[in-house]
């Protein structure tokens, strides 16, 4: 029991105001901050949504097209400290990724994914590479629960790192200090370059702001930056001051789309108008429980399959689930509930759902 109280108080005393800001509602942030709306884009990038003014920034805050659900303080401290509905379910579950040990793939020639568990991918499209969201160990209180398939020091020949928002768990600073970036080219959300800068001096950074395209250069896939309902913070103060969002890597045979981390909404849909044609979808299906917490910013399997449908895709990848336990339901509880979807005939496409360091040639 005491080792049980002092973890609890631990993790209170470190994301107490996390975990507010997590919650607070940008129309309550507006009020706090001022009401002046303005619309922010990197002007030296072009728009694929024409009449699309900039992403709505409010007084230093970033905010999403739709609102977050409104959840009070009282209520997340009621969350930390009841007892989860399902823990015994959740103490019994052995579930655990499967690693497959090796590097090759950082050198071999042919376009492909690899799973570096959560959201960290490695992606060869048209010879052309991406790291997105390295989380390369566990962040801060977390621990890393699935190995690695090689060191941190074997990952190389990275020409772009592609990075959806600035939570620890998909922004590592130790992570990013480590990894071989040279001649490496950062894809990022408006406003996370001056970040990156203190941690990486040398790294080249390109900020875009939804429904931007990143330049990319002749000859290698177009990298959009699209819409994500969700939110950023790193400290106690910064919250939403960096932007969120999702990718469509388009190259010349093949489109992916990485969601990053998002709750559902109509971001789907409108994805799905824009590039009608995806091959394969990078979902989050993990860090859903309890709902009245994690729903308005990440998706249930079920969620995940249906804004799967509104992208139109072909095959659903899963990821952000079994490499750090963030949340209530059991470890293998989301990709075991995609498994039954799959089997029950309810997902409109492909599912794969590999290993970490399995290989997904395309």
């Amino acid at each position: 029991m005491k080792k049980y109280i002092l973890t609890r108080r631990r993790f209170i005393q470190s994301a107490a105001v996390a975990l507010l800001a997590f919650l607070v509602p940008d129309k309550l942030l507006a009020k706090k901050r001022g009401t002046k709306l303005r619309y922010l884009k990197n002007e030296a990038l072009p728009l694929i949504q024409e009449g699309y003014p900039g992403n709505p920034f409010r007084e230093g805050r970033f905010l999403n097209e739709i609102s977050k659900p409104e959840v009070s303080f009282n209520t997340i401290l009621k969350w930390r400290f009841s007892k989860n509905p399902q823990r015994d379910e959740k103490r019994k579950d052995t579930f655990s990724l499967n690693v497959k040990k090796g590097n090759s793939f950082f050198t071999e020639k042919k376009d492909m994914l690899v799973w570096l568990g959560h959201a960290t991918w490695f992606i060869r499209l048209d010879g052309v590479t991406f790291l997105t969201d390295p989380c390369l160990e566990g962040p801060l209180f977390v621990k890393r629960l699935s190995e690695l398939p090689c060191g941190i020091d074997e990952i190389k020949n990275i020409d772009y790192l592609l990075l959806s928002h600035s939570h620890r768990d998909h922004l590592h600073e130790n992570s990013i200090k480590q990894l071989n970036l040279d001649n490496t080219e950062a894809l990022v959300p408006l406003r996370m370059g001056t970040l990156l800068k203190k941690w990486r001096k040398d790294l080249i950074v390109q900020e875009a702001g939804w429904y931007q395209t990143c330049k990319t250069g002749a000859g290698k896939p177009a990298v959009t930056m699209m819409p994500a309902q969700h939110w950023s913070q790193r400290y106690t103060k910064d919250i939403n001051e960096v932007l969120w969002g999702s990718y469509i890597l388009k190259g010349s045979k093949r489109t992916i789309y990485f969601a990053g981390d998002t709750a559902y909404a109509p971001h789907f849909s409108k994805t799905g108008s824009l590039f009608p044609v995806i091959d394969i979808a990078l979902m989050p299906i993990g860090a859903y429980k309890p709902a009245y917490i994690m729903k308005g910013s990440h998706m249930t399997p079920d969620e995940a399959v249906r804004a799967f449908h509104d992208l139109g895709a072909h095959t659903f990848v899963p990821m952000h689930y079994g490499t750090f336990d963030l949340a209530d339901e059991p470890l293998g509880e989301p990709v075991r509930r995609l498994k039954n979807l799959d089997k029950a005939g309810k997902i409109n496409g492909t599912l794969k759902a590999p290993g970490v360091g399995e290989i997904i040639y395309l």
